[in-house]
């Protein structure tokens, strides 16, 4: 299919084969390495297909698929049967394009199905992994190398076509810089983190400056990346057990909130050339918050914080940051009046279950009411700045 823009995905998933962690993790933290391992389900034992039937409805038939563990614990939060279930029936249904998703050749040749120049590559199993709070900073921190050296191996490979986005446990603080270092010997010059606090710590808390300090001086963008189920106080678990109500919360209020802590904590305005690219929670909600923050809060927050954010809030974040849109969003022909084109990414979010496979087609069908110089931006120009691959 002939395109008339040139397409660079700003999240792209990997799915990580489990076999890197016996190959990549230091020698010392093999034992750690996490596992698939059958989910036996949630019924009796020795219940029948029928009973599972009647139990769970239709979606008991479905096979259940294997469950990642670490140290013998599942690296998601507890999710009920049935959403397990129907998950593995998305997974299952899409077994082609999750294999594809674990190498390079898979990933290129989809890519250039779905005619894709340019990927960011992003983790899964591996951000859940380095996110679990109880985990022991160490260990936290070995699971980061490891995908970090494996991620460098897969993107080698990859025609100049797939940029690898690193990934740093939060974990330990003082020992984040030194990752840092050692990703940026790889040749990485982005780096994912969730939003959500990590060991009691927010984005902005003040053990994170020398972090933050040297990816401002090293030109790394952070990618901030949330989740579903993972082990950490995300939004929402504190009152939804579905899947509907938790995914409903997590991606999207957890990336304001990270926005509140950066702008409150100072973050944004002591290191003015740090760059972040906010993905999956789509775009539309950022007009609001803007003005929320600067109209509503800021005029009558605290000497204290005034004396963090002198801007309005909205300044910090025009400036520092750019943000993913899902071509389906209302009222995104006004967010991107607002907020302008030149912050604005392209992201399939491939090869996960909850966005459509022509995600492609859906964003360039938007080049009528958009305008092409600004799908130029929207869909590669600023990806390719951001990841440094201009």
């Amino acid at each position: 299919m002939r395109r008339d823009h040139r397409i660079f995905d700003a999240d792209r998933h990997v799915i990580e084969p489990f076999d890197l962690w016996g190959r990549y993790l230091d020698p010392a933290f093999r034992a750690h390495a996490p596992v698939m391992a059958p989910d036996p389900g949630d019924g009796p034992a020795g219940e029948t297909l029928a009973d599972r039937i009647a139990r769970l409805g239709p979606i008991g038939a479905v096979p259940l698929m294997p469950r990642p563990l670490w140290d013998g614990r599942p690296i998601w939060r507890p999710m009920p049967e049935a959403t397990r279930r129907a998950l593995a029936k998305g997974s299952w249904d899409r077994m082609g394009t999750l294999v594809d998703a674990s190498s390079a050749g898979g990933q290129l040749a989809v890519m250039d199905r779905q005619g894709i120049d340019r990927a960011a590559l992003v983790p899964t199993y591996a951000s859940y992994l380095v996110s679990i709070d109880e985990m022991p900073p160490p260990v936290a921190h070995a699971f980061g190398r490891a995908y970090n050296r494996w991620l460098a191996d897969l993107c080698s490979d990859g025609a100049g076509r797939l940029v690898s986005v690193g990934l740093i446990a939060r974990h330990d603080p003082a020992a984040m810089v030194a990752e840092l270092d050692r990703l940026l010997a790889l040749g990485g010059r982005a780096v994912v983190m969730r939003p959500e606090p990590v060991g009691g710590r927010t984005l902005s808390h003040p053990d994170h400056d020398a972090f933050w300090a040297r990816c401002a001086e090293a030109g790394v963008t952070v990618v901030l990346h949330g989740g579903t189920h993972v082990r950490l106080p995300t939004a929402g678990v504190d009152r939804f057990e579905t899947r509907f109500g938790l995914h409903a919360c997590s991606h999207p209020l957890e990336q304001m909130m990270a926005l509140v802590s950066l702008v409150e904590g100072g973050v944004f305005a002591r290191y003015p050339a740090l760059r972040f690219a906010i993905l999956e929670a789509g775009c539309t909600w950022l007009p609001h918050w803007l003005w929320r923050l600067d109209e509503v809060v800021w005029p009558h927050a605290e000497d204290t914080v005034r004396a963090r954010v002198p801007e309005p809030p909205s300044s910090y974040i025009r400036r520092q940051c750019a943000i993913a849109f899902e071509p389906g969003e209302a009222l995104l022909a006004e967010t991107v009046g607002v907020i302008g084109a030149e912050r604005l990414l392209f992201g399939s979010d491939f090869p996960h279950l909850d966005h459509a496979v022509d995600v492609v087609d859906d964003a360039l069908a938007l080049a009528g009411s958009l305008g092409a110089d600004a799908m130029h931006a929207m869909l590669y120009d600023n990806a390719a700045r951001l990841f440094g691959a201009a």
